[in-house]
């Protein structure tokens, strides 16, 4: 990763970590995450649009079910390390300090790469507002 690259990762990541506003992202079909809001807002240059940002944190060992994102999201992995496994593609191995975009029209499963570890990781996201 270049010098450029991880001072924008840490300063987006230090910026959403000081503005989050704890919302929480709970999805109850996977009792193995546990997702930390930090940010939700309405992008004032696409109406309709708004922007999400949490901290996702998986058990060891631990899978979440095929699905699609919530609109086109950027991933980077802070600790452990996470398999995102694409419909009909092959399975994308990414450890703390890499990234993946994720198109909202991707449907994939993830899992944590450790058995004995978790994993914790960065979800940025632009969506539709629901």
């Amino acid at each position: 990763m270049t010098h450029a690259r991880t001072m924008f990762v840490a300063t987006f990541a230090a910026g959403i970590l000081l503005g989050g506003l704890g919302m929480d992202f709970s999805n109850a079909q996977d009792q193995s995450i546990t997702r930390t809001g930090l940010l939700r807002v309405d992008l004032a240059s696409v109406e309709g649009t708004e922007a999400v940002a949490y901290i996702a944190d998986l058990a060891p060992g631990a899978n979440i079910s095929k699905h699609a994102g919530h609109g086109d999201e950027f991933v980077y992995v802070l600790e452990g390390a996470l398999i995102v496994e694409p419909v009909g593609k092959k399975p994308v191995a990414l450890k703390a300090g890499e990234v993946v975009y994720l198109p909202s029209t991707m449907v994939h499963a993830d899992r944590n790469g450790s058995t004995s570890k978790p994993t914790k990781f960065l979800v940025f996201a632009v969506a539709k507002k629901e």
